[in-house]
């Protein structure tokens, strides 16, 4: 690496940091996520406001490899967090209403998102018409459990009985999700001429589940509850070496990444795994998810679209929030919960935040997409994202008397008059 590239590289982080540290935080205080002002600053540094001139001399395509490259690690560090945050807990109480929910939240917007990429695909993906469509349909499933969780401390909702069913049904609408976009890319061909490693996935996972997480319940044993030096090292390393894995094997990174998160021990390692999310999650908030947001703003490019490219975009927005927000609506109307809290539940069920933009970029890496279309779904998950917090203000600006929080029992009868 020369002088001059070491010269950008640094300036350019520097860059990055501090215009997505800034844009998060405005972001804030207008009471939204602050993924949304980090995307927005990539957006800023891309095509779409300064060209495409401008924007490769303030980050050139020399440099832009090295910070993908960085990008991948922190995609690679959250989903590893998303995993080992699945907690069985959150299903407690929850478990029927929450799989029904979650189901409708995944089957409605992906026959949605199929229909439209049937639409869309003629000019969208020539070279992979089946994993565009079945890629479609699964993005529209998506919610995005981070940053809902998020939202729902916020607003001190964590621990009503609406908040806590949100969390289920994201948990599982996460593994679903995840799943299917498995089952996408072995089915399409993500693999590529390396597609007869994928059956291999079946073994690795068994001995993901059969002897790394003895391992590593072993290792965590002997060393106390504490993250020491050892535990953080084998951690680290397991979460590269998985998805290593998975890479060659055929499937995105992610998946080997998220699997090593869920099988790291959960029973009586809440303070393990909570000083895992802070040490590990504090450098990837600060360092790596920014510079994954810029990556994602600087490939949004809207300059050029034209009326059919606004018009596939509205296309796009409908359906996605349709999609989403009747099949959590739905879902919820049939185990009895009220309509204003079927529509505070589907409000949250329909943000899409950082989860949807690693499945976009995901996308965009295998081919699914291209470079227009990425650009119209990265502007929909903010925008789904974006729209969470003011429907909720509205929905919840005259609370109803008496506990309607709770789903009302269906054979509940008043009690009894006293004579």
């Amino acid at each position: 690496m020369t002088t001059n590239q070491l010269f950008a590289l640094f300036s350019d982080l520097a860059l990055i940091l501090v215009l997505a540290h800034l844009l998060g935080a405005v972001a804030q205080r207008l009471s939204q996520p602050a993924v949304i002002g980090e995307v927005l600053a990539g957006i800023l540094l891309g095509p779409t406001l300064l060209g495409r001139t401008a924007s490769e001399f303030l980050l050139p395509t020399g440099v832009r490899p090295m910070l993908t490259a960085l990008a991948d690690v922190g995609m690679a560090v959250f989903m590893f967090i998303v995993g080992l945050e699945l907690d069985r807990k959150l299903l407690r109480g929850t478990g029927r209403p929450a799989a029904t929910i979650s189901v409708s939240c995944i089957l409605l917007p992906f026959g949605l998102g199929t229909l439209l990429a049937l639409m869309l695909v003629d000019d969208n993906a020539p070279d992979h018409r089946l994993g565009f469509v079945l890629f479609m349909g699964t993005a529209m499933s998506v919610t995005a459990f981070p940053v809902l969780a998020r939202i729902l401390t916020d607003r001190k909702m964590q621990h009503t009985p609406v908040g806590g069913l949100a969390l289920a049904c994201a948990a599982i609408g996460d593994v679903l999700a995840w799943c299917m976009l498995a089952v996408v890319v072995g089915l399409a061909g993500g693999g590529g001429a390396d597609q007869w490693l994928l059956p291999l996935l079946v073994p690795y996972a068994g001995v993901m589940v059969w002897v790394v997480r003895p391992l590593l319940r072993r290792l965590v044993a002997a060393q106390g509850s504490r993250l020491s030096p050892a535990v953080l090292t084998a951690v680290l390393a397991g979460v590269l070496l998985s998805g290593a894995v998975t890479e060659r094997i055929g499937l995105h990174f992610i998946f080997g990444a998220f699997l090593f998160g869920v099988v790291m021990p959960k029973d009586s390692t809440e303070r393990l795994r909570a000083d895992i999310t802070d040490r590990i999650g504090h450098v990837s908030n600060r360092l790596l998810q920014p510079v994954f947001f810029i990556i994602v703003g600087l490939k949004v490019d809207l300059s050029d679209l034209g009326r059919a490219g606004w018009l596939d975009f509205a296309l796009i927005m409908l359906v996605a929030v349709t999609g989403k927000f009747l099949g959590a609506f739905l879902g919820a109307r049939a185990h009895g919960v009220t309509a204003r809290q079927s529509a505070v539940l589907a409000t949250l069920m329909n943000t899409r935040g950082l989860t949807e933009l690693i499945i976009l970029t995901a996308g965009l890496q295998l081919g699914f997409l291209n470079e227009r279309l990425y650009s119209q779904m990265v502007v929909m998950a903010v925008v789904t994202t974006a729209m969470a917090g003011p429907l909720l203000t509205v929905l919840q600006r005259h609370p109803p008397a008496g506990r309607e929080l709770v789903p009302p029992a269906r054979d509940a009868q008043p009690p009894a008059a006293q004579h």
